[in-house]
């Protein structure tokens, strides 16, 4: 999979070569590339935002460098364009799952007050959001994003199962948990996962993503 994000800010990006991600990256399981929107500003002060039309506060990212860095990046749009906006559709196991499937996909940071609507209507294939809370970039919002669906990419993660028996992916929540020791701080592991016995030990799990999904996250169960 390659990865293109455009943002003001490339040095946000760092956290993603450290860990499993960059691990990954290293051994060219994935290839991201960050652009410096700032970089096809036509002003000669580089700047990138006016005053929004109509009034209002802050600021608004400008479409012609915007507009410049998605078509200069992928010309021949064959990346899938997803801007981060706290009005797109909001992320979901479901939704990570399918862009793991894309060969190519761009993540469009914008800041201030957002972008011009107008780079929405001609560049952007999907918005997407992480949540229902406002940030005040893109950037965290698309290294959410790229986490959860490098998980996917076949080798990033040292044991193929990872993904199938973890949050979410039966629609559930994930069972508890254990390691040794055996006892800590006075808490025993459950007898259970002691026995050997496989079929219970699957039984007492999907008890327990039952129970937890129903305490936590009853709407998963409808």
């Amino acid at each position: 999979m390659k990865i293109e994000v455009l943002t003001l800010f490339p040095e946000m990006f760092e956290p993603l070569n450290v860990g499993i991600l960059g691990k990954a990256r290293q051994n060219g399981l994935f290839e991201l590339n960050l652009t410096n929107i700032r970089d096809y500003s036509l002003d000669k002060h580089k700047k990138v935002d006016d005053t929004p039309f109509g009034g209002g506060a802050g600021m608004v990212m400008t479409p012609q460098p915007l507009h410049d860095a998605i078509n200069g990046v992928d010309k021949d749009h064959k990346c899938y364009r997803i801007y981060l906006s706290p009005k797109g559709e909001t992320l979901s196991q479901r939704l990570v799952k399918e862009l793991a499937t894309k060969e190519n996909i761009m993540f469009v940071c914008g800041n201030y007050e957002g972008i011009d609507q107008r780079i929405i209507d001609l560049d952007i294939d999907k918005e997407l959001s992480i949540g229902d809370y406002v940030l005040t970039g893109g950037e965290m919002a698309a290294m959410v994003t790229i986490n959860a669906v490098a998980r996917y990419i076949d080798g990033v993660l040292g044991n193929s199962e990872s993904t199938n028996e973890e949050s979410f992916s039966d629609g559930l929540l994930e069972y508890p948990q254990y390691t040794h020791p055996q006892v800590f701080e006075g808490l025993e592991v459950p007898e259970v996962l002691l026995s050997g016995n496989h079929q219970n030990i699957a039984k007492w799990r999907k008890e327990k993503q039952l129970e937890i999904t129903k305490e936590r996250r009853p709407d998963l169960l409808k």
